[in-house]
């Protein structure tokens, strides 16, 4: 099949901001762009009292409009549209089984409760075996024109941020980041949050706070062989990881994380550090899966 970039479409203020940066990356990765819209019957937030046939125009007529109005911001784009019925959160991770990758949107909660995923975000991120991008719903235009607004004028890209955990690297993870770095000719900056008893005194500390640098640069040596154009800032900081990743990704226009496949039957399985992203980060937040 053709490789694509797919997007869930409920017609929310979140999900038109998930297409409108998907649009933007299906454009950096030359591929095409799928809207699918999945039909929870019998009811849907957006239209809980709908019908059949009332819920089956709605849905038209938001992917419809969502396809016109992409297609204006990205001429050259190809897009395509797909009605599904079922349960999103086993419908999305079929759907994406082709694709590049999986766009979604998450909801506001404020700065310091940060972002609702909800049980749906969380449930189809742990079953898509494809990396899975979340997207804020912007506060202002600024913000909605960085994430995608396809305008002839783009600004330049701020930089991808990944975390890294030196003692279990991933190739995925790394790998993936370096990509959306050469696809935006931005900067990536390198992140490992680290920790030590507080019976440590300072003289060990600063020890093994150089290895550490060491260490991190030591993993990124082939990466930066590999993409000798991505300009890399590597950062370790004596901080929790999650906390680290998501304060450095303030100012980012996308951060990275990794998340251990595991095909446990009764619950979702995603990691404190990419749970901890998920929740807080303001910016697009890719969760990639590994082995």
């Amino acid at each position: 099949m053709t490789r694509n970039v797919t997007v869930g479409l409920d017609g929310s203020p979140e999900s038109r901001a998930a297409a409108a940066w998907a649009a933007r990356e299906a454009s950096l990765r030359e591929v095409p762009l799928r809207l699918v819209h999945v039909e929870e019957w019998p009811t849907t937030a957006a239209v809980p009292m709908a019908g059949p046939e009332v819920q089956q125009r709605w849905a038209d007529k938001v992917l419809t409009d969502a396809a016109v109005e992409l297609g204006k911001r990205h001429p050259g784009l190809e897009i395509t549209t797909r009605q599904l019925s079922g349960r999103p959160a086993a419908a999305l991770p079929i759907e994406a089984a082709d694709a590049e990758m999986l766009v979604l949107g998450s909801r506001g909660l404020g700065s310091i409760m940060g972002f609702l995923i909800g049980s749906v975000g969380m449930a189809t991120v742990s079953a898509t075996e494809q990396p899975v991008v979340l997207v804020r719903a912007p506060n202002g235009q600024d913000k909605e024109t960085r994430t995608g607004s396809g305008d002839a004028e783009q600004p330049a890209y701020r930089d991808v941020v990944v975390g890294v955990d030196i003692n279990q690297p991933c190739d995925k993870v790394l790998g993936f980041a370096f990509d959306e770095a050469v696809r935006r000719g931005c900067t990536l900056r390198a992140v490992h949050g680290w920790t030590l008893p507080l019976v440590y005194s300072y003289a060990p500390m600063v020890e093994v706070g150089q290895q550490i640098e060491q260490g991190l640069s030591d993993l990124l040596l082939p990466w930066r062989q590999k993409f000798p154009s991505v300009q890399v800032v590597e950062q370790t900081f004596v901080a929790p990881p999650a906390h680290q990743l998501v304060h450095s990704a303030a100012d980012a226009d996308l951060v990275v994380v990794g998340r251990r496949l595991r095909r446990a039957p009764l619950r979702a399985h995603i990691g404190p550090v990419a749970h901890a992203v998920m929740h807080h980060s303001a910016a697009p937040v890719a969760v990639v899966p590994h082995d």
